[in-house]
């Protein structure tokens, strides 16, 4: 009696988390799609060369640069325009 008890909880539990991962994997699916973006990152981060730093939103086609100075030159971030007209 003890045995068949347990059998019957454990594989109660086991359905369970089963059933659970499987909703999940389906929310987080939904989740990623409705954000556009499917498995991929949204932002890039682009090294243009020595001192300019390029961050690109995959999703807007906006990117912000930046200029990393050696001994000279603006640090703050410049918008650009996109290169993808809609």
């Amino acid at each position: 009696m003890k045995n068949s008890s347990s059998i019957i909880i454990g594989l109660a539990i086991i359905i369970g988390f089963t059933i659970l991962g499987i909703f999940q994997m389906v929310i987080s699916e939904n989740k990623s799609n409705e954000a556009g973006v499917s498995g991929e990152y949204r932002y890039d981060l682009v090294p243009a060369n020595d001192n300019n730093i390029i961050i690109f939103d995959k999703q807007s086609g906006e990117y912000w640069n930046k200029f990393i100075p050696l001994d000279e030159g603006p640090t703050n971030w410049e918008k650009g325009d996109s290169p993808i007209k809609k």
